[in-house]
């Protein structure tokens, strides 16, 4: 079994129980508990504290409209000594070892709000992989690091002060953002260590760089969440009752590949599979409109199990009328996503419409959602959360 832990305690001295706090119209903890219990990997989600209005609230996620979201949520208390100022996260962890039974363990900070199900469904399949033994979150930083030395002198640390590289081709380096880590109970028991062993990455949106810790953070943190259009209410989204999408750009990362034999290839995203999935799940009608005609788009539509397939398609617009009328649907209640000229006009028109990071610059323009995923890297999940979650 695989569990999520989520140490919340009363007790923080820059900010007052934070952990409670509403940042974005919802508790601080809420969007971790969220994002744990979306994950497909977590079979469990404790959340544990010394406190019970945190308790209160964290309970108070298991009703109403939002109950079915949060049916894998237990609260659970923890010791004085692992509350304390003092103690390790460590202790909180190996505390929870030592009561209750699990295979595999990911602990999350309620201080990462930008965290989603996305990240943690990557952060296990890494986990997964052979030879690993723990995963851990980061963010890539494109900035130059010195150091100074004991004669007060100044020295690069990661770049050649003589060949300043551009940014575009800088590496940067990797640095914890503190999300989430992923280990054994088996490994964790024995390091006495949230992560050991042979440790693998997984790398988020530069903006999870930041953590809660003072009050300048709260304020950073909201307006990266309101950027990223991290939903804090039902409403903030037409109600969607029809997901469409663009091809090439979108699905993929709009690449032309091609073997030695001349066959066009495309690389598509598993993820965007789990995100069409879970709008099935939801009764939402679902389906590609493409100006391209080739094989290829078609078996990945029958194998997403897709209700619609238009390829050839010059007008786009009608076409998703078409639609409408076929299944009685209102323009207002349609998702579409797009990147490029001849998606304009449709994204203008429906209830929601939507494009992936890389799109052309007119089309971001007159998207409602503009996702931090370029095309090919999981924009129809992230778009599918979005829906889910804020609709």
């Amino acid at each position: 079994m695989n569990v999520a832990l989520i140490p919340v305690r009363g007790g923080s001295k820059s900010i007052p129980l934070k952990n409670i706090k509403p940042i974005n119209g919802k508790p601080l903890v809420y969007w971790t508990v969220r994002a744990a219990c979306g994950c497909q990997f977590i079979d469990r989600v404790y959340v544990t504290t010394d406190c019970e209005k945190i308790r209160d609230t964290v309970e108070r996620f298991k009703e109403g409209a939002e109950s079915d979201v949060f049916d894998k949520v237990c609260v659970i208390g923890r010791s004085a000594d692992s509350a304390s100022d003092t103690a390790s996260t460590e202790s909180v962890m190996l505390e929870f070892a030592h009561k209750y039974k699990f295979d595999n363990i990911v602990l999350i900070q309620a201080t990462s709000p930008l965290l989603n199900s996305d990240d943690l469904d990557r952060g296990f399949e890494k986990f997964f992989q052979e030879g690993t033994d723990s995963v851990l979150s980061v963010v890539r930083q494109k900035r130059f690091n010195w150091m100074e030395d004991e004669d007060g002198y100044a020295h690069p640390t990661n770049y050649d002060v003589y060949h300043r590289p551009r940014r575009q081709e800088f590496d940067g380096y990797l640095v914890e953002n503190g999300a989430f880590y992923i280990s054994s109970k088996k490994n964790l028991e024995y390091s006495k260590n949230r992560v050991s062993g042979n440790i693998k990455i997984v790398e988020m949106h530069e903006d999870t760089f930041f953590e809660i810790d003072e009050p300048d953070d709260w304020v950073i943190i909201e307006a990266l969440m309101k950027k990223s259009h991290v939903c804090s209410t039902k409403g903030s989204v037409p109600k969607i009752k029809m997901f469409l999408t663009d091809c090439d750009g979108c699905l993929t990362d709009g690449g032309m590949y091609y073997s030695e034999k001349g066959d066009e290839l495309k690389k598509f995203n598993t993820h965007d599979g789990m995100g069409f999935s879970l709008l099935r799940g939801k009764d939402i009608i679902t389906g590609i409109i493409t100006s391209e005609a080739v094989e290829l788009n078609r078996r990945r539509a029958e194998k997403l199990k897709l209700d619609i397939l238009e390829t050839g398609c010059k007008d786009k617009l009608t076409a998703v009328k078409k639609y409408c009328e076929q299944y009685n649907v209102k323009l207002e209640n349609v998702a579409y996503v797009g990147d490029d000229i001849n998606d304009l006009e449709v994204i203008s028109a429906v209830g929601l419409g939507c494009c992936p990071a890389d799109a052309i610059p007119s089309v971001k323009e007159a998207a409602q959602i503009v996702t931090r995923a370029k095309g090919g890297e999981g924009v129809i999940r992230e778009i599918v959360e979005i829906i889910i979650n804020c609709s």
